[in-house]
């Protein structure tokens, strides 16, 4: 077990317009998760049907998230893209893996490390005072008292620092060699299952559910620096070290389209998950047409749903359109159903309303992370 490091900071306390702000002012009101049991999405969403712009365009991406869910064959990916659980989305994402509405997650390292991993050990995230606009607290300021900023969000970096060092000591326990991020993942939950079984985490909920969780850029998060630490540790005693397999993720989320042909993805924000999980029609495509794996068809996702806030015209893959994945062959634009707005506004009424529809009660629990056992 490695010894936490901690930050040194500067400054106990800034006073500004006569104001003193200490380190626990301002980290006194946490970020609470949003609970999609607690309310009934579904009449707002079928008034939203029969509106216009983006307010219709979300009626008709819940209506092909409850078609996916209520399409027994039909295997959901979840992808999560920006800051979405120090949000408060954490509860929703748990929800969808315990009543079996996703079967699998591509998220960025950020999401699941740095944040939910992170209050998956006991910490939290804050309300930072003020606004971004107009904050009681200058960043200099914060990076004196050890606070990182996310936006209007707050969080301790001495906290961090111990989910850095935790993250190394589960490096540390596996046997040397080349790891896919969701080994590693189901290693944190392994984790949080023996040492904070009770503690809400989205990763804990995967492990015990057999939801498999890849995060293709892995080391972009607190993974990184925990594997950083790591390898040099190891490097320096001369001993053989952990390394992340980007590969062995590719070939792990192909292999579940190939096992389960028929797919829908419904997309949190773009990035390199939103890539990422469309380009499994691909490569599937191309291990059955080398002879490298068996299937008898490896079909275009049948359904998709994004919500982003990301523009088509600058040419990036966030803001990609679904119809342009049809011309790569990775999307049907049968029921596809782009939605411009920013997530966590779009998030809750979505899954509520796909919640309280109830298509997911009919569901199978597939538990595709049992493929890779053995």
């Amino acid at each position: 077990m490695t010894t936490a490091t901690t930050t040194s900071a500067t400054t106990e306390a800034v006073t500004i317009g006569g104001v003193e702000w200490t380190k626990e002012k301002l980290l006194a009101q946490p970020v609470e998760h949003v609970d999609i049991t607690a309310f009934d999405a579904r009449p707002i969403i079928g008034q939203y049907a029969t509106t216009a712009y983006q307010a219709r365009n979300l009626a008709r991406a819940a209506d092909i998230y409850s078609m996916m869910l209520g399409d027994t064959d039909c295997a959901v990916i979840l992808t999560l893209a920006g800051s979405l659980v120090s949000a408060g989305m954490k509860k929703i994402i748990i929800d969808l893996i315990e009543r079996n509405m996703i079967d699998a997650i591509v998220s960025s390292g950020a999401n699941i490390v740095d944040q939910d991993f992170f209050e998956g050990l006991g910490y939290r995230h804050y309300i930072a005072p003020g606004s971004p606009e107009a904050p009681v607290v200058d960043d200099e300021s914060l990076r004196d008292m050890a606070i990182d900023r996310i936006y209007d969000t707050y969080i301790n970096e001495d906290e961090l620092r111990v989910c850095d060092d935790t993250m190394r000591d589960i490096f540390d326990a596996l046997e040397p060699g080349a790891y896919s991020s969701r080994r590693l993942i189901d290693a944190m939950g392994a984790h949080l299952d023996k040492h904070h079984p009770d503690n809400e985490c989205i990763t804990l909920a995967a492990h015990r559910k057999g939801v498999p969780i890849f995060c293709p850029a892995f080391s972009d998060c607190s993974a990184g620096f925990g594997i950083v630490l790591h390898q040099a540790a190891r490097a320096k005693e001369g001993k053989p070290a952990v390394s992340i397999d980007s590969g062995a993720d590719f070939l792990e989320l192909t292999r579940i389209k190939l096992a389960n042909p028929k797919t829908g993805i419904l997309m949190m924000a773009g990035g390199v998950p939103k890539n990422f999980v469309q380009d499994i029609v691909v490569s599937g495509e191309l291990l059955v047409e080398k002879g490298l794996a068996e299937a008898e068809d490896v079909p275009m996702h049948t359904y998709a749903v994004q919500l982003t806030v990301a523009d088509a015209r600058d040419g990036a893959l966030s803001g990609s359109t679904l119809r342009e994945a049809c011309s790569w062959g990775k999307v049907s634009v049968v029921h596809e159903q782009m939605v411009f707005g920013e997530v966590t506004t779009m998030m809750p009424l979505l899954c509520s309303d796909a919640l309280h529809r109830g298509a997911w009660k009919g569901r199978p629990e597939r538990r595709f992370a049992d493929l890779f056992k053995g």
